[in-house]
């Protein structure tokens, strides 16, 4: 990967069409529509063409969610990462595995690791339903944390099964970013990313940041002209190196983040360090 030949490099987003499919009405994007509307639904070919055209990288990824679903992933860990290594100027790839598989959870991700070349994991508390300091997902981030590998972690309020009744079976508690100071301490050396502006915890969030060395924050999920004042402050000072780039696409497009992004009230040296500089280094693609 050319890092020098980058605008940015988008640490979260979204692979929600497997290229075997003809049907591209899946349940996906619709959980989202009460949030985001109608979004597009790419492959993995799709989205390195998406990215490459804006010169940028990107973090792809699927969300397992079989425990609380009972389905397992449309797209599935082992094409993502097989098709990302097709695009390596462009796609990064991430695997998720649910906790609540258990002792196969520990056996699935050792396996994208070894095998198919995973740069780091994703987690989702709310959807798969469960508290990231729960000590029986312990043994998957001792697995994480070998590889010297990040993991990251919704947090805050989610999209998902907004506006649905009940929510749509997701529960927000999960998701409260202090549950990751616990991670944090058990498992210093492992990179850590809270995902989101954590609505309605953000000062939750900021506070993990700013005390554990290896906790990032992205800022994905939310345009920039809602971020609570907080976070924008400490994103400009205190925690300059600590802020990632991330969209969520395909909730949000990172043509629809910049622009916004572009009106924040930020240091000229903080932007840089926010859209590309500070991933390249939690990601070790310096060279």
């Amino acid at each position: 990967m050319d890092v020098n030949g980058l605008t940015a490099i988008d640490v979260h987003t979204h692979v929600l069409a497997s290229v075997a499919e003809e049907d591209r009405s899946g349940a996906d994007a619709a959980a989202l529509a009460g949030t985001f509307g109608e979004i597009p639904e790419l492959t993995v070919p799709e989205l390195a063409a998406y990215y490459r055209e804006r010169s940028m990288a990107a973090v792809v990824f699927t969300v397992d969610s079989v425990t609380r679903t009972g389905r397992e992933a449309r797209v599935s860990n082992e094409e993502i990462a097989e098709q990302a290594a097709e695009h390596p100027d462009t796609l990064i790839p991430f695997a998720s595995v649910d906790p609540g598989r258990g002792a196969a959870a520990v056996r699935i991700a050792r396996r994208l690791i070894e095998d198919h070349g995973v740069r780091g994991f994703k987690f989702h508390p709310s959807d798969q339903e469960f508290y990231p300091n729960d000590r029986a997902a312990y043994p998957l981030y001792e697995v994480i944390a070998e590889a010297g590998l990040p993991a990251l972690f919704h947090s805050g309020q989610t999209g998902v099964g907004a506006g649905r009744r009940g929510g749509g079976g997701i529960r927000l508690k999960y998701s409260n970013p202090m549950h990751l100071d616990d991670v944090a301490v058990d498992f210093p050396d492992m990179p850590i990313v809270i995902a989101h502006p954590s609505v309605p915890w953000q000062d939750e969030a900021l506070a993990v940041a700013g005390h554990k060395p290896q906790v990032y924050i992205d800022l994905s999920g939310w345009s920039p002209k809602y971020f609570p004042p907080q976070l924008v402050a400490q994103a400009n000072t205190l925690l300059k190196r600590k802020v990632l780039f991330g969209s969520d696409f395909p909730a949000l497009t990172p043509d629809r983040w910049l622009t916004d992004f572009a009106k924040l009230d930020l240091k000229d040296e903080v932007r840089p360090l926010i859209l590309k500089e500070n991933a390249v280094r939690l990601l070790g693609l310096g060279g």
